[in-house]
Order: structure tokens, then C-alpha cells, then sequence
């Protein structure tokens, strides 16, 4: 799973939110999480800038998240979003990981896409749900990604 660095934000900044419990889930081991050099440093930027965080405070939350992910560099340029270049990275980083779900907020941009190659675009709401339907014994996603989820997922039980 890859996640956008707006969910990851929202995760930092609004603890019980569902973008939080996505990361917990990360945290817990449940769920294998990809980054990007490229998600990181915009994750960084907007810490610095936007939030107003010190030097410190961002390079501790910047790399409490990198110790949870396995980082990919993407090999391939993406052009799809024109409107958002930052989010091409995005894409990258989940075609580059093979990753089976893109947990965005993006309703612009991303969410329109609804997937990439075999990526599946969605919302931290939507990604929740999809884990519980797969820990509650249900099929509502088929074929290998749906699998390979169910898989991951069923250490949680």
C-alpha cells in the first residue's frame, strides 16, 4: 500500500482520524506500506512550511514514518495528473511498488483515477472498510490484489 502524502499528514495531525488508524495499521505490522524519496520530501516541505514545524520536529516525524516503509524509487515518469505535478509522484511510487491500494484524499485528482494498472485508488474510509470485509471472512474484493490483502490481512486475526 502506498500512502498520499496528504493521508500521512492527517495521520500526524488528527490521531483517531482514519488516516491515523490506516498508519496504525501500518504500525501494527498489518499492512505493508511503500514510500518514495519523493513522498518524503514533500511530506517534509509541507511539515516545514505549512505546519510551521521546527527542523527537529519534522526530521523525527519524517523519520518515524520511513522506518515503516520500504522505500522504492520509482523508474518510470508518470504525466497523468497535469494539474498536480507532486501527484504524478504519487503514482510513481505505487506502480513502482506493485502496490495492491493507494490510500489518498485526493477527490480532485486522484480518486478520479479510481486505479492505476493493477493499483487500486481509494480513501483511508474505503481501505478501512475493505480490511475489515476481508477480516470478517468476506469476499468483496476479488482476484490477486483482493488475495494478496487477505493475506497480509489474515495475520491480524
Amino acid at each position: 500500500m502506498v500512502l498520499d502524502t496528504n493521508v500521512l499528514l492527517s495521520a500526524l495531525a488528527f490521531p483517531g482520524s482514519k488516516p491515523d488508524q490506516v498508519l496504525l495499521r501500518v504500525r501494527r505490522g498489518e499492512v505493508e506500506l511503500f514510500l518514495s524519496s519523493c513522498i518524503l520530501a514533500e511530506l517534509e516541505r509541507i511539515l516545514r512550511n505549512k505546519f510551521r514545524f521546527t527542523k527537529r520536529q519534522t526530521d523525527e516525524r519524517v523519520t518515524v514514518i520511513r522506518r515503516m516503509a520500504t522505500l522504492v524509487e520509482p523508474a518510470e515518469r508518470l504525466a497523468l495528473v497535469a494539474a498536480k505535478d507532486d501527484d504524478n509522484r504519487i503514482l510513481e511510487c505505487a506502480v513502482a511498488a506493485r502496490a495492491d491500494y493507494l490510500v489518498t484524499g485526493d477527490k480532485e485528482h486522484l480518486l478520479p483515477l479510481r486505479s492505476i494498472g493493477t493499483t487500486q485508488i481509494v480513501t483511508p474510509a474505503a481501505f478501512l472498510d475493505l480490511l475489515l470485509e476481508l477480516q470478517s471472512g468476506g469476499t468483496t474484493w476479488q482476484g490477486a490484489q483482493g488475495d494478496h490483502v487477505a493475506r497480509r490481512t489474515r495475520r491480524m486475526q
